[in-house]
């Protein structure tokens, strides 16, 4: 039979997906300073709850609040704020779509002032400026598992306020993506060692949270296709990661690449091409079953069809074309032409700068949707500073650490 766009999914644990189209997570910075939902956010993810997609992933909900990938991220470590996480849930569902919440910690990247002391796997700095003033403190065996059970904790609550499933979030150089690269993890026990020690947490992580939520709860996990650094994490060690995830009984692998430093997701090894990580798709498919999503690049629906019915993948995942056009997928599903996207600045050629500035971008644009305001259609010099001026302010909001 001919698989289409359209079409349901039934994943390994028994949930279905109303179509292959899923939202992508991508941070929204729109918590209150304690990590609480707000209206705004809840008012964003009601526009997208209509935007036609089966599936939203929320961007970074932290595992605890010692460590923020950016201000004003939801965080979820305790049950301080049971009513508006399930607001958050119930409102995506009243617009007909699932919700997983994607869960992390920032590691090395912690963004500073707002964590004190930073953790890693190894005391090795993040190597991009911004990201490296303080150098962190190597992770305890004892510690590590203690996050492993933060992880499970917060995979818990999300479902107990209604949550769909949930997506570890082991990609882009966050903590657990730092245990898998060379790069970040030189460690010389259980945890480090070798290509199997440097896994071992992610799939601890997954263990754990398989216990906590069960098993008919959707489990995801965002991996890299590789660091796109050089003696950072390889597409061959990366591929065997996948393999490994696949007898861990994940439900869906969501397939992306990059970090801070070489920020391939955002297109910046890929000009011009569409589907940035499909070679690494195609191999994974070579090795296993296991549920695929590639999100990177994909704009144009005779690539998301044919991605889909040729079987390379099962889910479609968009991310920043729907910070301009909110209901994107809708009108791919509607037959109508894809919708133009602006084109951003031209690039300063220092590919972190130029990655920050197209989250940014993308970000002004989420504030202005929570505000109930239509996105910008153009993303020149005025629409990068408007962005910069948007994160300033939240950093100055933001301005200690919640407790």
């Amino acid at each position: 039979m001919t698989t289409n766009l359209s079409d349901q999914f039934t994943l390994p644990c028994g949930a279905v997906l109303a179509n292959r189209i899923a939202k992508a997570g991508m941070s929204e910075q729109l918590a209150a300073r304690d990590g609480r939902p707000t209206d705004r956010l809840h008012r964003l993810y009601a526009t997208w709850a209509r935007s036609g997609a089966g599936l939203l992933i929320t961007g970074n909900v932290m595992i605890n609040r010692d460590g923020l990938v950016e201000p004003r991220n939801a965080i979820l470590d305790d049950d301080r704020a049971p009513a508006e996480f399930t607001t958050w849930a119930d409102t995506v569902h009243a617009g007909g779509a699932a919700v997983w919440m994607q869960i992390n910690h920032p590691g090395r990247v912690a963004t500073v002032p707002f964590t004190r002391r930073p953790v890693a796997p190894s005391a090795t700095r993040e190597p991009v400026p911004g990201y490296n003033l303080r150098k962190p403190r190597e992770l305890t065996a004892t510690r590590i598992q203690a996050l492993i059970r933060s992880y499970a904790r917060t995979a818990e609550l999300a479902v107990a306020a209604g949550f769909d499933g949930v997506q570890i979030h082991a990609a882009h150089g966050y903590l657990l993506s730092q245990f898998l690269s060379p790069l970040a993890n030189t460690r010389d026990d259980h945890y480090g060692r070798d290509a199997a020690g440097r896994r071992r947490a992610l799939l601890d992580t997954v263990a754990a949270v398989r216990a906590a939520v069960g098993p008919h709860t959707p489990i995801s996990v965002k991996l890299n296709s590789a660091d796109f650094q050089h003696g950072g994490l390889t597409t061959a060690e990366s591929l065997d990661v996948a393999t490994a995830l696949a007898d861990a009984g994940i439900d869906l692998l969501e397939i992306t690449g990059g970090n801070y430093a070489e920020p391939a997701m955002e297109g910046v090894h890929h000009t011009g091409r569409e589907a940035y990580f499909a070679d690494y798709a195609a191999k994974v498919r070579e090795r296993t079953r296991v549920p695929l999503m590639l999100t990177g690049g994909l704009r144009t629906r005779d690539t998301m069809e044919h991605l889909v019915r040729s079987g390379a993948v099962d889910v479609i995942g968009i991310a920043r074309p729907m910070a301009f056009v909110p209901d994107y997928p809708a009108r791919i599903f509607a037959g109508e032409l894809e919708p133009l996207l602006p084109r951003g600045p031209r690039p300063i050629g220092y590919r972190p700068l130029d990655g920050y500035l197209q989250l940014a971008i993308h970000n002004a644009q989420f504030h202005r949707i929570a505000a109930g305001r239509t996105p910008h259609t153009r993303a020149g010099i005025g629409t990068v500073l408007r962005a910069l001026t948007t994160m300033s302010a939240a950093m100055a909001s933001q301005a200690v650490l919640p407790r």
